[in-house]
């Protein structure tokens, strides 16, 4: 399906130029383009009240023409504030002017914020290369002040459309309409966030100029990747579903283990484990007696527990001590599928356990951008930046299925395209989300899932299960453990 389809700019370039090859004129695509816009920001708002619209000097700003020239052939108040250099027009966007003069279209120079009705951003584009000009940064510092709800047009001005970064200043749209491809970077880092709601419009572009053009990116299918978790048989059994094994939980750390366990008996493994300090036995028994817990003093005390699973997740709580690297070492020394997660990700950077350049094929790392940045001896700033690049250099790096968390986390494996999932909420901006998200990997793992659906699924659920708690509990109390009920819900779906 296309709309799950992600593209950088260029190949959306690309896929433009072949579409206008394919015999529809530049400005016929360009008013289809404009229609598109004006008919989706009235499925959603209805008729505003005036419409005004920041043009800039490219072919985003021609897109914004025809908006402008519709809106005035429905008799709807409209006026363009014009920040680019008409001049400097290109002859598709230079026609798309004429077109909005000819409605009779108030053209302004930028002036005071409207204080009523529907902004539209036709600034910038994709076309963005540094950080934003001065003249557009008080224009879409202007719009962003006014308190109005904003409409961008294939890309919220400012926002980078290859990574999801942020050029110095962006708008903040509630609804972006995006044209031809979905870029990639409206759907991870900042581009979660400055979209709103997304809507693709392909403006009948044929299914075969898309053959010619591997997409950079997809977003997850959570049905496809559901459909990799098979039903269970009616002669099934606990041995089917496999053991899942946490090791975590030092001093003062144990609910995160606990959490990671919980999950994992929530998403279906057959037997889970928790191997922790002792003083937190009694703890895990009361929150969760289904759990085999033991308490472990040492990598020794550890090592003839680990006959028994079939995978280990470890991490949650696991801390920095020398108890901390035994228990990781211990893990580390077998050649059982691993989900790695918070502290034992920075011990694997610090590379005393782990030789820098090695990789590991069974395993899934699930860092945040802090712990990325850790792993890759880079600031969170740097990950931020582009975070397509950070987890591509993390799976190169360490070889095996990486999951990069963060609004539009990414998952990426050797040989795939990198995959987004879109579902979530800020909600989940809590502590133990991750811990969670680790036991239900972990769960899917041993239920046979391979590892990079998996990752996709587990994140997908995760994300899921937490939208279907925002929508009964709100998302400002969100509790981690709140995700468990409806991770039961999804999947007996």
């Amino acid at each position: 399906m296309i709309a799950n389809q992600l593209y950088t700019a260029a190949d959306v370039r690309a896929l433009d130029a072949a579409f206008i090859e394919s015999g529809v004129p530049a400005t016929q695509l360009m008013k289809r383009a404009g229609r598109a816009a004006f008919e989706a920001m009235l499925a959603r708002f209805g008729e505003p009240e005036e419409i005004t619209i920041y043009c800039g000097a490219g072919n985003n700003a021609g897109d914004g023409f025809v908006v402008a020239a519709l809106a005035a052939a429905r008799r709807t108040p409209v006026t363009v504030i014009v920040v680019g250099d008409v001049e400097k027009l290109s002859p598709e966007a230079s026609a798309a002017y004429q077109y909005a003069r000819q409605e009779g279209v108030i053209m302004m120079p930028p002036g005071p914020a409207p204080a009523a009705g529907l902004i539209v951003d036709a600034l910038l584009g994709t076309g963005l290369s540094g950080n934003v000009r001065p003249e557009y940064q008080r224009a879409i510092e202007q719009v962003n002040a006014s308190g109005l709800p904003v409409v961008a047009l294939d890309v919220p001005s400012g926002l980078v459309a290859d990574t999801g970064d942020v050029a110095g200043v962006a708008i903040k749209a509630v609804l972006t309409i995006t044209f031809i491809g979905v870029k990639r970077g409206l759907v991870t880092g900042r581009g979660a966030a400055l979209c709103g709601e997304l809507v693709f419009e392909d403006l009948g572009a044929p299914e075969s100029i898309y053959q010619s053009r591997h997409p950079a990116a997809v977003k997850a299918d959570y049905a496809a990747l559901r459909a990799a978790l098979p039903p269970r048989e009616a002669d099934a059994h606990k041995g089917c579903f496999g053991h899942v094994m946490v090791i975590g939980g030092d001093t003062g750390r144990g609910g995160a283990a606990i959490m990671a366990a919980e999950a994992a008996a929530r998403s279906g493994a057959g037997l889970v484990s928790l191997a922790t300090r002792p003083e937190h036995v009694c703890a895990a028994l009361a929150r969760r007696p289904e759990v085999m817990t033991c308490g472990v003093i040492s990598g020794q005390e550890l090592e003839p527990w680990l006959a028994r699973p079939s995978v280990l997740v470890v991490g949650p709580g696991l801390g920095e001590s020398p108890w901390s690297e035994q228990m990781l070492q211990q893990a580390l020394a077998t050649d059982l599928p691993l989900i790695l997660d918070a502290d034992a990700l920075n011990l694997i950077a610090k590379g005393r356990l782990w030789t820098a350049g090695k990789t590991r094929d069974n395993w899934i790392l699930t860092p945040h951008p802090g712990e990325a940045a850790t792993l890759l001896g880079e600031t969170t700033a740097f990950i931020g930046r582009d975070r397509y690049a950070a987890i591509a250099d993390l799976q190169g790096r360490y070889g095996g299925v990486v999951v990069l968390k963060g609004a539009g986390s990414l998952v990426a494996s050797e040989g795939a395209p990198v995959s987004v999932v879109t579902a979530g909420n800020p909600g989940m901006a809590s502590g133990g989300m991750g811990d969670v998200l680790s036991g239900v990997l972990g769960a899917l793992v041993a239920q046979g899932v391979e590892l990079s659906a998996a990752a996709g699924l587990g994140v997908s659920l995760h994300a899921h299960a937490a939208d279907l708690a925002a929508e009964e509990r709100g998302q400002q109390s969100m509790l981690a453990t709140d995700l468990l009920d409806y991770i039961g819900v999804l999947l007996s779906d």
